[in-house]
């Protein structure tokens, strides 16, 4: 087993050596001069040089350095993946370095106020939990271990249509209900019986995500199963524990997969009519179809292009938020997720808009390094990150932030 894993680090260094990972990321995905560092096999190669508890974390990335290492290849090939070349993730995250923060000074800031009130619920910050996919594939716990995690901090979870826990355990360990995602299937009645599970869960959103359409080549994922030798048909064969996923139990397969059931805005109004629960599009990255949001009776949007996991070329998220916030002009909250790694881009999101922001990757990292204890690491990073920005910027509460603290280049 030792040889094997040898085996497994030894490719796991070379491929990363060679992806177009390596154009973003924390310490070890370094460049020099346009080459690489020197140092990055070592860093990526000696053990030693990992965190060993969750609370020696200085960032969300010593995280992400534990589940590399830690996570089967295919795992956190997962995680990893954008689609195609990768440039929408990367846009993600690189649009947040064009934006500069302009510090206010003598403002005699004391208590630091992150909390934020999202239809009618107040939250201890903007940080949210959002819906990814098949926990237990990067802890035994799964969605418990986050939900739990969600409960300590007082941070809003939002639970995927994938999940590998049941909804009503999820809601169960988290203490109250949670917001639930919907994949709408091909057939309509299918998909009501999702909407209806989650609405007997008393969840009080339903989130839909809409930004999937046409798919797209998920390129590094691939190239990472490369590199697991194990024999995967347990967990994912007939019959295995992720076989089937539980929010889909009881549902006809073959209707919600397939079918010609058309994705429009007519889809938007039936399931806007079909529930009392409040109803946020996740997936939006054009002003058009923010206005139309609204004109659909959707409550809320959140700017998204799946963390670069779909569409390919995009703008990053943040470069569309202000576009959005623009054409809902504050009737409806706007959240927005893709490439949040540190508590200044939770700042500079507010600052243009957001009502919060969602993080994907970043707590997947916890989960998959640490299980519970390392999501709540990341939560707890980004929020202290947060509160220093705040102080800095001479913002003692979440309404205080605005532009004005922001410069952009363009």
């Amino acid at each position: 087993m030792t040889d094997l894993k040898d085996t497994y680090r030894r490719n796991f260094i070379k491929f990363l050596l060679a992806s177009p990972l390596l154009k973003f990321g924390g310490l070890a995905f370094a460049q020099e001069g346009g080459k690489f560092d020197p140092d990055i096999e070592f860093l990526l190669s000696v053990k030693k040089l990992l965190i060993e508890k969750p609370e020696e974390a200085l960032d969300v990335f010593d995280l992400e350095a534990v589940a590399r290492n830690t996570l089967p290849p295919a795992h956190y090939g997962y995680i990893a993946t954008g689609v195609s070349d990768e440039l929408s993730q990367i846009a993600n995250r690189d649009a947040y370095k064009k934006i500069r923060l302009k510090a206010r000074r003598l403002m005699a800031m004391k208590d630091i106020d992150t909390s934020v009130e999202i239809f009618g619920r107040k939250w201890a910050s903007p940080v949210v939990i959002a819906p990814t996919g098949s926990h237990q594939a990067f802890h035994p716990d799964g969605e418990l271990a986050v939900a739990r995690a969600a409960k300590e901090k007082d941070q809003l979870m939002i639970l995927s249509t994938a999940a590998s826990t049941p909804i009503e355990e999820v809601v169960e360990a988290r203490g109250e209900p949670v917001w639930s995602q919907l994949y709408a299937g091909a057939d309509w009645d299918e998909t009501l019986k999702i909407i209806k599970r989650a609405e007997n869960t008393d969840a009080p959103v339903i989130v839909m995500t809409v930004d999937l359409v046409g798919g797209g080549f998920r390129e590094t994922v691939e190239r990472f199963k490369r590199l697991d030798y194990r024999d995967c048909s347990t967990c994912h064969g007939e019959g295995g524990r992720n076989g089937l996923k539980p929010m889909y139990e009881g549902l006809d397969l073959e209707a919600y997969r397939g079918g010609d059931q058309v994705f429009d805005w007519d889809l938007v109004k039936r399931v806007r009519d079909a529930t009392d629960m409040k109803l946020v599009i996740k997936g939006i990255s054009h002003e058009e179809d923010a206005k139309l949001c609204l004109r659909n009776g959707v409550d809320g949007i959140m700017v998204s292009n799946h963390g670069g996991r779909a569409q390919v070329s995009a703008r990053g998220t943040i470069e569309v938020l202000p576009e959005v916030i623009k054409a809902v002009k504050g009737r409806i909250p706007v959240l927005v997720d893709g490439g949040i790694r540190r508590g200044e881009d939770v700042f500079k999101a507010l600052a243009l808009g957001a009502t919060a922001i969602d993080i994907g990757r970043p707590y997947l990292w916890g989960l998959g390094s640490f299980g519970q204890a390392g999501v709540e690491r990341v939560l707890e990073l980004l929020d202290t990150e947060l509160r220093i920005v705040m102080t800095q910027m001479g913002t003692a509460s979440i309404d205080q932030i605005n532009e004005k603290s922001l410069d952009i280049k363009s």
